[in-house]
């Protein structure tokens, strides 16, 4: 007997087993719902903040130009 959990997107129950190719969602359109949100940035995984490197680290020469 397989276990049953429900879909992170819409929580209707789904069975854990090579029976359900899209597991832990029900379908396609419940994963591509749920990686749409990721990649608008509307799940996050917590934590502290992580620093762009919108300007080269000090003593980073890599990124400077030599004239």
């Amino acid at each position: 007997m397989s276990a049953t959990v429900p879909c992170p997107t819409c929580g209707r129950a789904v069975e854990w087993s090579e029976k359900s190719p899209w597991r832990p969602f029900c379908s396609e359109r419940c994963k591509l719902i749920d990686l749409g949100a990721w990649a608008a940035e509307k799940h996050a995984i917590p934590g502290s903040a992580v620093e762009t490197e919108d300007k080269p680290r000090e003593g980073d020469e890599s990124d400077e130009v030599t004239k």
